[in-house]
């Protein structure tokens, strides 16, 4: 086993050995966002940790790993897969687990650094819009709320002016036959 204080534990990340470089890259609610190289891969991903710790915190980060697995979409960050610690797959019984690490694209900033530059030209404000508004179309199609939409969950490469819409911690499925129990 492992110890503590390798790289395969950083920040109290236990990924096993397919990914390597690992790197802060944010904080969220349930807390850090790493970057990472996919040792299978060859490629950059993010990868965020849903710490376990309660009765809430299990259902809550379920119901985020169920809403990113439904939603695929162009102006949505895609989600890769979701591990278990030590990098290995899901049990059948994910309430078992301490931490669930969700590994989904990595993106290059967010839309409040690059807001902290200065006023975007006016052409990039108007297709970074109007992708924000294709992502939430498609979103709400899903039946699928945000609830946390804000620059820092709103994620963009600049050399593409892509836009992709993250972060579903908070999300909510809004459907009469679907139970948030």
């Amino acid at each position: 086993m492992a110890r503590q204080d390798t790289p395969l534990f950083l920040h109290g990340f236990d990924l096993g050995g397919h990914f390597v470089d690992l790197q802060p890259l944010g904080t969220g609610v349930t807390g850090l966002v790493l970057s990472a190289v996919d040792q299978r891969t060859g490629q950059r991903v993010a990868v965020k940790k849903l710490v376990m710790r309660d009765t809430v915190s299990v259902k809550h980060g379920l119901r985020e790993v169920k809403i990113t697995h439904r939603l695929h979409h162009e102006n949505v960050v895609r989600v890769h897969e979701v591990l278990a610690p030590y990098g290995r797959p899901l049990p059948r019984d994910p309430t078992l687990l301490s931490a669930l690490y969700i590994v989904q694209e990595c993106m290059e900033t967010d839309l409040a650094r690059l807001l902290e530059q200065g006023p975007l030209p006016t052409g990039h404000a108007t297709l970074l819009f109007y992708q924000l508004l294709r992502g939430l179309k498609f979103i709400h199609s899903a039946n699928v709320l945000h609830r946390d939409l804000k620059p820092a969950n709103i994620f963009i490469n600049t050399d593409q002016l892509l836009l992709k819409i993250g972060d579903f911690g908070l999300a909510r499925i809004v459907d009469p036959h679907y139970s948030h129990k």
